[in-house]
Parts: structure tokens; sequence; C-alpha cells
């Protein structure tokens, strides 16, 4: 239990401390007028209050990862913990908050331009098809998961089928209209269910009677699955995701501050932070251990079953009702944002005007056809692929803010460290996954090694090359 507290403390305190020191590197300017405020267009571009920023970036970034990921570290034990806050405050806030910094700096362009400006022609093209994918991959598992677990709390005619096609009729309305109208008014709503599912689920393993462990580093995996880099990936969206990335620049559309980056990005990490943590506890102290939390999570469906059980045995069954749909809002209010930020990416891509709805519907039909597709797929493949390419993409955005760190002679370890961290788990994780290459732990974990090396050594290389350009150009200005 002591160490449950001691983590929900490192979070706050990250937040508190480590994020200005990200915020001073960064450079965040107050005088500097917004994309908001420079090219508000009554769409994408709008001005927003930032509570409400603050909510919608939230539930944005906090799908199915911090609770059905968070649900599924739990099973190595907790050491999940550990990498739940040091991930957050060292690695996934830094990553938020640059991917919401540097489109605020560039007209609140998408990721995949961000990354061009900084790692080159590429980068960028190959970002602009990757994260389009990512974003399909994400709208899809984040419709089927909210709609099985919808389907528990309705009469049998309300299948899960039927869910399905709700929450595609919303996500289509969602992507279409501009963010204020129907993303900034109902958000709120949905960010009440998910603090009281908080709340009410720690309070009731803390008031219960549940017996959270202390942080081990012991691996207590009931198939002994290695905890690197399995563990790594498989809490994404509680530590680090670079779906976030992706979602970050519909808010740097809305800000009306630099100031306000702070505690829209980083701050938005830290809390799904707590949100992960908490749900990682519960899952180990509810069933007692990591061998029992397997057996029940395999006899009866996985995680949204573990969801539904802990939230009505510790809430009753109105407050587990209301915590179930808090968990259902985070899919859904992650889903809806995945199909728009895909719209954005390719109309950034193809210069497209997105005020005419005539034109954000030309993109939108494509998107939802393909996504409608992929529902048919089994969800544990989808899953498996999102995970991967999810980390793969946190990746890139690291370099890509380490890369402008450098070359504004600022210190790009901040950014370089973690970078390099989140290449060394998506190589290696590549090498031994069954989606992967399948390579024995013996061969991968060198393999990995020396590629990471290799893609720090070339970083340096490249970041010394574009200091000095700078240099040499601002010799010539002068």
């Amino acid at each position: 239990m002591v160490s449950f507290f001691l983590s929900i403390v490192a979070l706050l305190l990250g937040y508190f401390i480590y994020s200005k020191i990200v915020d001073k590197a960064f450079g965040a300017d107050e005088s500097i007028k917004t994309p908001a405020i420079r090219l508000e267009d009554g769409v994408d571009f709008v001005p927003l209050p930032m509570w409400k920023i603050f909510m919608i970036q939230l539930l944005n970034i906090a799908g199915l990862g911090p609770i059905f990921g968070a649900i599924a570290g739990a099973l190595w034990g907790p050491v999940a913990f550990l990498w739940i806050v040091l991930g957050s405050i060292f690695a996934g806030g830094v990553h938020d908050y640059f991917s919401g910094m540097l489109s605020v700096r560039h007209d609140g362009a998408s990721i995949p331009e961000v990354v061009g400006k900084y790692l080159g022609p590429g980068f960028k093209n190959f970002m602009r098809g990757f994260s389009v994918i990512v974003l399909i991959l994400v709208g899809v598992v984040f419709i089927t998961g909210p709609a099985k677990l919808l389907a528990g709390l309705t009469p049998e005619a309300f299948d899960t089928a039927f869910w399905v096609y709700i929450i595609f009729a919303y996500y289509i309305l969602a992507t279409l209209l501009p963010i204020d109208k129907l993303i900034g008014k109902i958000y709120p709503l949905f960010g009440i269910a998910l603090i009281v599912m908080a709340l009410g689920v720690s309070g009731g393993i803390i008031f219960g009677g549940y017996h959270i462990p202390e942080i081990t580093l012991a691996n207590l995996h009931p198939k002994q699955l290695p905890i690197w880099p399995l563990m790594f990936v498989t809490i994404a969206c509680g530590a680090i995701s670079g779906f976030h990335s992706t979602q970050s620049p519909l808010m740097a559309r809305c800000i009306t501050s630099e100031k306000q980056g702070r505690s829209i990005f980083y701050g938005s990490m830290i809390a799904e932070g707590i949100i992960a943590l908490i749900w990682a506890a519960a899952a180990i102290a509810f069933f007692g251990n990591t061998g029992e939390l397997a057996a029940q999570m395999s006899a009866n469906g996985g995680q949204g079953w573990v969801v539904s059980t802990i939230s009505n045995t510790l809430l009753g069954q109105i407050g587990g009702a209301l915590a179930i749909l808090g968990v259902v809002a985070c899919p859904i209010t992650s889903g809806d944002t995945a199909f728009r930020s895909a719209r954005l990416t390719i109309a950034d891509f193809l210069k497209f005007k997105q005020g005419p709805i005539k034109n954000r519907l030309l993109l939108t039909i494509p998107l939802f056809v393909i996504g409608f597709i992929l529902t048919k797929v089994d969800f544990n493949v989808i899953w498996r692929y999102f995970a991967w390419s999810n980390q793969t993409l946190a990746m890139i955005v690291l370099w890509a803010a380490a890369m402008y760190l450098a070359i504004n002679k600022k210190c790009y370890w901040i950014a370089a460290v973690p970078a390099t961290f989140m290449t060394a788990v998506s190589i290696t994780y590549i090498l031994v996954a069954p989606e992967g290459f399948k390579l024995a732990t013996s061969t991968a974990y060198p393999v990995g090694i020396v590629v990471t090396v290799g893609v720090l050594v070339l970083f340096l290389t490249i970041a010394k090359k574009k200091i000095q350009e700078a240099k040499t150009d601002h010799g010539i200005k002068a």
C-alpha cells in the first residue's frame, strides 16, 4: 500500500517539478499568438477555455490503454507501478508536451508535418502513412472495446453489433462537426464519469480492506513472459503512447497561450498515469495475486470482465454502472478524435481546406469504410499490431523533439534519453513478438542493443551537423 501512495506522490511531483524543466527547455512564450488566435476558422482552429481543453486532451488520450493495458500489465506484478510512474514523468509527459507545443509553434500542424520539420522529408512521408494507419487502428480498437462493455450493461437486444453501429454514427458526427459543437460540449460530462470511476475504484480498494502489494522488481507473470520488452509495450497509454502525439495537435489548435501547454499536455499525461496506476493496483489487489488475475481473465473474456467485476463489487450496481460508463467514455472519446485526427493529417498532406462540409466528407467517408471493415478482424490481432506501432510512433516523435532541442541549443537529453529507451523497446519487441520476427531473446536482445546504439550515434552525428549549419546561417544573416 505504501508503494501505491508513494507512486501517486511521485507522479504529482513529476508534474510540479519536472514539467517546469521541460517547459523551460522548450521556451514557452505567452507573447506569441497561438494558431487558435491567428488562424481561427470555426471548425478546427477554435479558441477554448483552458479547463475545457485539458478535459478534452485527457479524454482524447485516455482510451482503453490506461485501463485495459494497465490490467494486462499488472500480470507482471507491482513492477508495473515503476514503469507507469517513471514512464509518465520522463517519457510520456515529455512526448505529449513536445508533440503539442511543436504543433503550436508550427500553425497547429499534424504530427507528420512536425516530425518532417526536424527529421527530414523522408520521415515526413513515412509518418503521413504510418500515423494514419495507427489512427485507424485506434479508432477500430476503440469501437469494439466499448461496444462489448455497453452490451454487458444493456438488454440482450442491444448486443455488441448494435453498439458498434451506434458508436460509428457518433464517430462520424464527431469527425465532421466543428470541435466546439459536439466534442467541446459533451466531454465535460464524460470527464465527470471518468473522475467518478477513478475515485470510486481507488477508494473501494483502499478502504475495502484489500492489500496492494509493495513494488518489487520480481517477474510475477504467471506464464513468466519477460518483462523486457513486453511489459513496456503492454502498458502504453499509462506511461507513453505515440497515439497521444496524433491527438495533441487537435488541442494545439485551440489553446490561447503557450503558457497553457504545460498544464494541458504534460498535465493530462500525469492524470492518465494516475488512472493507469489505480487500475493496475486494483487488478492485483482485488484478485489477490497475478495468478488468480490471469486465471479469471482467461476464463471470463479478458479485461472487460475485470473492469465490470471490480466496479460492481466495489461500488454496487449503480456506482458500478457509473464507473463502467467512465471506462466506456475513455475509448469512445479517443476513438472519435482518432478519426478526426486522421482526417486532419490527410488534409494537411493534401493542403485540402476543411472549412466546407463537402471537403470533410470526401476524407471522412473512406476512413470509416476502412474502419468498418477492420471491425470484422479479431480484436486481439488488431491490438497487438497497434501496440507495437504505437510505441514506434512515440519513439520517432521523441527523436524529433530531441532534434528541435539540439538545433535550439537546449538540453536535448531530456528527449534523447527516453527516445533511446523507446527505440530499444520498439526494436526488441518486433524481433521477439509473435507478430514480428519471433526471434529468441538471446538473439533479439543483443541486436536490439546494437541497433539502438546505432540510432543514438546517428542522431548525435546529424544533430552536430544541424547545429553547425544553424551557426553558419546565423553568421551569414548577421
